[in-house]
C-alpha cells in the first residue's frame, strides 16, 4: 500500500471537512473586527445624525466598533455604489435611505442597480420630513404657501438635499398636486441645504425633522407642514401636507443594508442587532427627541417597502417630469 498517499487522501478529506465547516464557524465568530458603516451623504445631515448615536449602541450589541464613514456625493449613489461593490462579508455595510428607490427610476445610468445589489438587512428609523420657509416668506400655513406660489409662478426657490433626494421628489409631487410651479435649487446633502434656508437664498425646503427641529424651536424658519401621513409628537401643532392637499403623503427611511450576496447568517445577526440598539430606552428616547421615529423590520419585509418605493416614485417622476440636473 502507497502510505504516503493515504496519507495525502485523509488530510484531502480533513481539509474538505474543515472547509464545509468553516461557513457556520466564520457566521457564529462575526463580528471579529470593526464594522464600518457607509453614510452616503455629508456629516451634519440627516442619515448622519441618526447614525451616530445608533452606530455606538450598535457597537455595544455587536462587540465590535462601528465606524462611520461619510461618503457624499451624487445623491448618496457613490456611497451606495462603494458598498454595492465591496466584499460580502459584513465589514461593510450602508445606511441607506429612501433615495434609492427614486434613483432606480431617475438616473439613467447608474455603476450599480439598488434592486439587485444590495442586501436589505432592515429598517432603522421612518424619519419624518417638514416643509419650512424662511421667516421672510409671508406664509404663516400651507393654503397661504400654495396661493403665494400661484400669485408668482417661477418666483420661489426650493433647496433640497440633491436632484433625486426624498426631499427633491417630496416637493415635486406638491407641485403636481396643487399646480404649483417652483425653481428647484439642489444642495449636496441635507446640511449645506439647510444652511441654504437659514440663510434666505431659497425660500421653502422640505427636509427630514432631525437636522432641523433646533432651528424651528428657534424662530430660525418657520415650519408650515409635515410629509407624513399624520403628525409628528414632536411637533404635534404642526399639520401634514395632506390636512391641505388631499390624498398627499410622502415617506422617509433609513435602512441598514450590504451589498448582495451577504450571508444570511451575517444578515440574521445584523438585523436582530438593530431591533436590540433601537429597543434601547436611551436611544429610543434620544432619537425620538431628535425627530426620528426609530422602527425595526425583517429583511423581507424591508425589501417589499424598497420595491413599492420604486414603483411610487417611478409614477411621481413621470408624472413631474423630474429630471437630474
Amino acid at each position: 500500500m502507497n502510505h504516503p498517499m493515504h496519507r495525502r487522501l485523509a488530510c484531502a478529506i480533513l481539509t474538505l471537512a474543515f472547509a464545509a465547516l468553516g461557513g457556520p464557524v466564520q457566521a457564529q465568530d462575526y463580528p471579529s473586527r470593526p464594522i464600518r458603516v457607509v453614510v452616503p451623504f455629508p456629516p451634519g445631515g440627516g442619515g448622519d445624525v441618526l447614525m451616530r448615536p445608533f452606530g455606538r449602541k450598535l457597537s455595544e450589541v455587536l462587540g465590535q466598533q462601528v465606524i462611520v464613514d461619510n461618503r457624499g456625493g451624487a445623491n448618496g449613489n457613490i456611497g451606495a455604489a462603494a458598498v454595492a461593490k465591496s466584499a460580502p462579508d459584513g465589514y461593510t455595510l450602508l445606511l441607506g435611505n429612501s433615495s434609492l428607490p427614486i434613483s432606480a427610476s431617475l438616473y439613467d445610468k447608474l455603476t450599480f442597480d439598488p434592486s439587485k445589489d444590495l442586501t436589505m438587512i432592515g429598517l432603522v428609523s421612518n424619519t419624518p420630513s417638514v416643509l419650512v420657509v424662511h421667516p421672510s416668506v409671508p406664509a404663516h400655513n400651507m393654503a397661504q404657501l400654495i396661493a403665494l406660489a400661484k400669485s408668482q409662478p417661477g418666483k420661489l426657490n426650493f433647496g433640497s438635499a440633491g436632484a433625486g433626494s426624498t426631499p427633491h421628489l417630496s416637493v415635486e409631487q406638491l407641485k403636481t398636486m396643487a399646480g404649483l410651479d417652483m425653481v428647484h435649487v439642489p444642495y449636496n446633502g441635507s446640511g449645506p441645504a439647510v444652511a441654504a434656508v437659514l440663510a434666505g437664498d431659497v425660500q421653502v425646503l422640505v427636509t427630514n425633522l432631525g437636522p432641523l427641529l433646533a432651528q424651528i424651536r428657534a424662530g430660525k424658519v418657520r415650519a408650515l407642514a409635515v410629509t407624513s401621513a399624520q403628525r409628528v409628537a414632536v411637533l404635534p401643532d404642526v399639520p401634514t401636507i395632506g390636512e391641505t392637499v388631499k390624498g398627499y403623503q410622502s415617506r422617509t427611511w433609513y435602512a441598514l443594508m450590504g451589498p448582495a450576496n451577504l450571508p444570511s447568517s451575517v444578515v440574521s445577526k445584523l438585523n436582530a442587532a438593530i431591533a436590540k440598539s433601537l429597543s434601547a430606552p436611551d436611544v429610543n428616547k434620544q432619537l425620538q427627541e431628535m425627530g426620528y421615529e426609530p422602527e425595526s423590520n425583517s429583511p423581507q419585509a424591508m425589501s417589499a417597502i424598497f420595491r413599492e418605493d420604486i414603483a411610487t416614485w417611478g409614477q411621481v417622476i413621470k408624472a413631474s417630469g423630474a429630471k437630474v440636473e
